[in-house]
């Protein structure tokens, strides 16, 4: 286990199950992980039989779970997310790109911190916070830190070219969807008009006046997390993060209807 010495970040060529795990058991390369994480943590896990691992459920892309195991000092057990990806994603989005953009966030302060990634998966800080609801948005109280919240990661500076990635991005996920799908699906689909209607819409859409930011383009409830003690947000999930035209904040209006 490679960990940088003065961070948890760490890297790793291992690969994990994605399709859950054998109870009680651990790969070899995962416990090891899991001890590294620990000591940069304060703790030390000798016995890995202590250790638990109970899989969350709400994820679309990726198999999520909750690590926890006790702590030396008798504390309340140690809690860290283990994150596996899901077979195929690569298909439809640049994992190297997500994990660039969920460092960077996560060393300034958006999103759980990293503690160690591997080719099909990381380890994650895990938040102590609730995942909203629909009613929640409804709330005044909620809505506002959720406005305020976008409009800071809106403003993030991310490094590399502001450049708007949707329409490239559509046009390469409508090539995919036209190599694997069958004459009677892409005719079904309407696949062969789709690039069409993607350049009216950017045409429409893109014009020089609209402000662009780092928008998360996934905004949604179950991506949305509140720590109900310090009253703080949290955004979470980073795999369509990209910089666009700001009409997010019109998406959020939407969601409060």
């Amino acid at each position: 286990m490679l960990l940088q010495q003065s961070s948890l970040y760490g890297y790793k060529k291992m690969t994990i199950p994605s399709k859950g795990f054998i109870e009680g058991s651990f790969p070899d390369e995962l416990k090891e992980a899991l001890q590294s994480v620990a000591a940069e943590l304060g703790d030390v896990v000798d016995d890995i039989g202590a250790v638990e691992l109970t899989r969350l459920t709400g994820a679309f892309t990726n198999e999520v779970y909750q690590i926890n195991w006790p702590t030396k000092n008798g504390d309340p057990s140690q809690k860290i997310l283990l994150r596996v990806y899901g077979d195929g994603i690569e298909v439809f989005f640049n994992r190297d790109n997500e994990i660039r953009t969920f460092e960077y966030m996560s060393r300034h302060g958006h999103g759980p911190r990293l503690l160690c990634r591997f080719p099909n998966g990381r380890l994650e800080e895990f938040i102590h916070a609730r995942t909203l609801s629909a009613a929640d948005l409804r709330k005044h109280e909620t809505a506002v830190l959720v406005a305020a919240k976008l409009r800071e990661f809106h403003n993030l500076d991310m490094p590399g070219p502001r450049n708007v990635l949707l329409w490239n991005r559509i046009r390469d996920w409508i090539r995919v969807a036209k190599s694997i799908c069958s004459p009677r699906d892409a005719e079904e689909f309407r696949l062969c008009v789709i690039k069409e209607e993607v350049n009216m819409l950017e045409k429409q859409l893109s014009q020089d006046h609209q402000e662009i930011g780092f928008c998360h383009n996934d905004l949604q409830y179950g991506n949305l997390m509140l720590d109900e003690e310090t009253r703080t947000i949290t955004i979470i999930v980073s795999l369509l993060c990209s910089f666009l035209k700001i009409y997010e904040s019109s998406l959020f209006i939407c969601l409060l209807c």
